[in-house]
């Protein structure tokens, strides 16, 4: 049964969707929310720092929140503000967050996700975007090699069949 635990909790932990923001910002966010004031002009400059984390200084905190708390699936941060406007990606943010406090998996707590700083996320985020073109320059790398390979087939004339007469 126990190892029926660990599969369920690794399922769990894999099933997270987590992504790290400011924590200056989720909390200036939340302020402004209970605060009642769903002012674009007052959130666009929190959800700036979320949105870019290279606007957050290296020293800060960032906190994780899990984006399954949003309830959809998006692409990337930017679509969220995309298709939810300022105030509706704030809301969701507040959300993710809350989602991530509440652990609903029951994840022990020396094994949750820490908050780190503005450096080392930026250093996660930099290290993601070269796994991805690295990824991305061996696929196109590929492509490449069979498409010569396809090339140099068309290029070879079929061979000469002997007659037989």
């Amino acid at each position: 049964m126990a190892a029926e635990d660990e599969v369920g909790s690794e399922e769990a932990i894999e099933a997270q969707d987590l992504y790290y923001i400011s924590k200056s910002a989720i909390e200036g966010i939340q302020t402004l929310l209970k605060e009642g004031k769903k002012d674009e002009a007052a959130l666009k400059p929190l959800m700036d720092k979320i949105v870019d984390p290279t606007n957050v200084p290296d020293e800060e905190m960032m906190l994780p929140i899990d984006m399954r708390g949003v309830g959809q699936d998006f692409e990337s941060v930017e679509d969220i503000v995309e298709a939810l406007g300022v105030v509706g990606a704030a809301e969701a943010f507040v959300k993710a967050r809350e989602y991530f406090d509440a652990n609903k998996e029951g994840e022990p707590e020396d094994e949750r996700p820490k908050p780190m700083t503005a450096a080392e996320w930026k250093k996660v985020l930099e290290e993601e975007d070269l796994g991805l073109e690295g990824e991305e320059e061996e696929l196109l790398e590929d492509e490449e090699e069979e498409a010569d390979e396809d090339a140099e087939e068309a290029e070879e004339p079929p061979a000469k069949k002997a007659k037989t007469d």
